[in-house]
């Protein structure tokens, strides 16, 4: 009787014969729909960050593709940033600027940026026109169009489903959202943000990640997980580092 060894990449290795490779189990397509009621209204923006940004802990967030395709995500980790001169750390924080203009209003709209010249970083612009406030989206469980965020990750599809959308450039990334997404409407059209169905998930609160200016404000929001565990949807926090910038 033979005995077969499965080697690496899936190879049967028998002593003295030759190696085939194993076929790859196929693996479904994603076929989930997501319902998702109307979509959150101007009113729902124009106000505090610091309001907004807890609310929006459960919203799903949905791209709709130039094919169709829709892409979506449940919002679970985001971060207020205020415009009135008491947060050093927002964008909006030395006034305008060609970079950060779209801050400034009206409510309702995108903010986008590139992040270290790498990563796309998307905020929703809040409060008064001229105020210049906003949320980052730092966080999300992706619900809807898995396949399509796994190939904008560039990820396999045995990849955790946690490294498509935990983090603010990889859920950047896997929205397809980039710089030229900046000031793009969140009220109609192709971005949208929908208020999740049934109760809201639990929240925390805590200082944001990754910055040095205003670190001890405890303006991240997200979604609590069980006693003494964390959400699995919920980047890990981390000090910032000196000379850095968001």
């Amino acid at each position: 009787m033979s005995i077969q060894v499965i080697g690496t990449r899936g190879a049967i290795l028998n002593p003295g014969k030759a190696t085939f490779p194993l076929a790859a189990a196929p693996i479904p397509a994603d076929t989930r729909a997501v319902p998702l009621g109307p979509p959150l209204r101007h009113a729902f923006y124009a106000r505090d960050p610091r309001d907004v940004g807890p609310e929006l802990i459960g919203c799903r967030l949905v791209h709709r593709l130039p094919d169709g395709e829709r892409l979506v995500v449940r919002l679970t980790e985001v971060e207020a940033y205020l415009g009135d001169g008491s947060d050093p750390a927002s964008h909006a924080h030395p006034g305008t600027t060609p970079r950060n203009a779209t801050m400034f209003g009206p409510a309702g709209r995108l903010y986008a940026y590139r992040s270290y010249g790498i990563h796309t970083c998307v905020n929703v612009v809040c409060a008064v026109r001229g105020h210049g406030a906003g949320v980052l989206l730092r966080a999300a469980e992706p619900l809807e169009g898995l396949d399509a965020m796994r190939r904008l990750r560039r990820l396999s599809a045995t990849a955790p489903e946690q490294q498509l959308t935990v983090g603010p450039g990889r859920l950047g990334q896997a929205l397809g959202l980039t710089p030229a997404h900046d000031g793009g409407s969140l009220l109609e059209g192709a971005l949208t943000l929908h208020r999740p169905e049934g109760d809201r998930p639990r929240f925390a609160a805590g200082p944001r990640v990754g910055i040095t200016r205003a670190a001890d404000l405890p303006y991240r929001y997200f979604e609590a997980g069980g006693p003494g565990k964390p959400s699995r949807w919920v980047s890990a926090f981390r000090p910032g580092k000196k000379n850095r910038r968001r």
